[in-house]
């Protein structure tokens, strides 16, 4: 019989491929091997020795299980944190497990179609779409309350000047990336595994030299949250908290680099993020095995499962042996094969009868497309993501499309934006506080319609020429800050087409010229009236 698929030894692959990710896990090592990693400090390592003698947490180590998550003034988070076991990296080096295998949800990315395509959309709309800066609001209630007109045309001089070296500055924080590619392989950990980290190093004066991105499947969290640790091979890196100037209790590093933590908050753990993708975690799986299964069919040339029946007659071990092998093998791997079997003759009592009856005689092809449809669709509901944002081709019409595309810059992506526009503006603010750092929103308007906006705030007062080439990123003009003042022949059809005259005459002409007699227009000069 032809090898047969079932889903108890699809599951057991996943179970056994999980194995394998939790064995990619550098940080569940044992001491023996952990000690022998390159840039660990000596006072850390002869403490550790004496903690993994011990098989119980120490009494210190029990009184330090207070976090020390501070805010202003002094004030601290009393939150109690799990405890750790001293028998590998995670107990060594104090950090905390993640609740979700790392390496298990990247490949997730990797693997799923559906999630992939989710996650690549949220990341080039929220943070792919570039980034400008503003003027703050401190800056900007400054500017309206200054008398002196000449002094405000100077500030606005030097924060033009400010926009443009704060880019260059942020743009040359990586000799590698951009700026926007960082933030969107950043964002991209985020959406995958519900963690990114961004990397910050200082100069030796202790300004921001370097912005980049590490990847979030080799970082581990403190349990105390006074820093990070990374393990690549036999290296160990300890990062600070982004400002902070504890001393390394891990390694050799006098001056350890920073880390930005975001995380996909979930309320089962404070440590670590949880993405999107784990509530709709049995879609994923179910996929995958309908995947396998269409793969399994078509790899076996699409034969359907056989029965073979044998009537008054006993096959040879040569004979049972040969159809075995055709099956197991000749079968799927050429199309059309013969089969050759020696049987024995027929008696006056018995007549040999030998038959293959297919089990699956209907067509096969692309098994549980169903469910494969339903299982994409739970996939993008997890991740709050339109079908219109993946390039798929199930929306009903333009309107509905547009409608979920406002639903997702409203619910999804501005959000989004505003909470990783909070963490660079701690970075911005180191430079300075004139301007703030603002993420590029998603448009629904295309470029034609934007402009008659803008033209029709300024026009009517509602917004300063100032304001309206902020939002199209030109650079302010000394008169940009008075409303704009409409005179003669502009302020006559300014009133008319307020009160839409200008749109019932064009009406009014569009319907005279359909009438008969102007469809023939005019006779040509010299012709006169045609006679009747």
């Amino acid at each position: 019989m032809a090898q047969e698929w079932t889903v108890g030894a699809r599951i057991d692959d996943i179970e056994k491929q999980d194995d394998a990710f939790r064995r990619q896990d550098p940080f569940i090592k044992s001491w023996d091997e952990v000690r022998s990693f390159n840039g660990l400090d000596a006072n850390f390592k002869r403490r550790a020795a004496r903690v993994a003698k011990s098989a119980e947490p120490t009494e210190q180590y029990l009184n330090n299980a207070l976090a020390t998550s501070s805010g202003r003034d002094g004030a601290k988070s009393k939150e109690i944190n799990p405890g750790t076991v001293f028998r590998n990296g995670y107990g060594m080096f104090d950090v905390i497990t993640p609740p979700w295998n790392l390496y298990e949800l990247a490949n997730y990315y990797d693997t799923s179609f559906a999630n992939h395509a989710a996650i690549d959309a949220k990341v080039e709309n929220i943070v792919g779409l570039g980034y400008d800066f503003e003027v703050s609001k401190r800056t900007m209630l400054r500017l309206e309350s200054n008398p002196d007109g000449e002094a405000v045309e100077r500030a606005r001089k030097r924060i033009e000047r400010a926009k443009i070296e704060l880019r260059d500055w942020l743009e040359n924080l990586n000799d590698d990336d951009s700026f926007t590619n960082t933030m969107m392989k950043f964002y991209t950990d985020v959406q995958a595994t519900g963690n990114g980290f961004l990397e910050i190093g200082r100069t030796v004066s202790g300004e921001i030299g370097y912005l980049g991105h590490i990847p979030a499947t080799t970082m581990r969290v403190r349990r105390l949250k006074d820093g990070y640790v990374q393990i690549i091979g036999q290296k160990v890196v300890y990062f600070r908290n982004f400002g902070a100037t504890n001393k390394n209790p891990i390694t050799t590093d006098p001056r350890p680099n920073e880390i930005i933590h975001f995380k996909e908050y979930s309320p089962l753990n404070t440590f670590y993020g949880v993405p999107d993708i784990m509530s709709a975690i049995t879609s994923l799986h179910g996929d995958q095995l309908a995947s396998q299964y269409n793969i399994d069919y078509f790899a076996n040339k699409a034969v359907p499962r056989y029965v073979v029946t044998l009537k008054g007659a006993k096959l040879s071990a040569d004979a049972e042996d040969k159809m075995f092998r055709f099956l197991q093998t000749n079968l799927k791997g050429q199309s059309h094969r013969t089969l050759y079997i020696p049987l024995p003759g027929d008696s006056d009592s018995n007549k040999v009868e030998f038959k293959m009856e297919p089990i699956e005689n209907g067509i096969q092809e692309a098994s549980f497309r169903e469910y494969s449809k339903q299982n994409r669709d739970n996939v993008l509901m997890a991740h709050q993501v339109p079908l219109s944002k993946i390039g798929g081709s199930d929306a009903s019409n333009i309107a509905s499309a547009l409608a979920q595309d406002r639903t997702f810059k409203e619910q999804v992506a501005r959000p989004a934006q505003k909470s990783i526009e909070k963490i660079m503006n701690k970075i911005v603010r180191e430079r300075t506080d004139i301007i703030e750092f603002k993420f590029n929103e998603l448009t629904l308007t295309d470029e034609i319609a934007q402009s008659q906006i803008l033209e029709r705030y300024v026009k009517n007062q509602i917004m300063v020429p100032n304001e309206a080439r902020e939002i199209l990123g030109l650079p302010q003009r000394s008169d940009g800050d008075n409303p704009f003042e409409l005179t003669g022949r502009r302020a006559t059809d300014a009133i008319a087409n307020q009160q839409g005259n200008r749109t019932r005459d064009a009406e009014r002409s569009n319907n005279q010229s359909d009438s008969p007699s102007t469809i023939s227009g005019r006779n040509a000069q010299g012709e006169g009236r045609a006679s009747q």
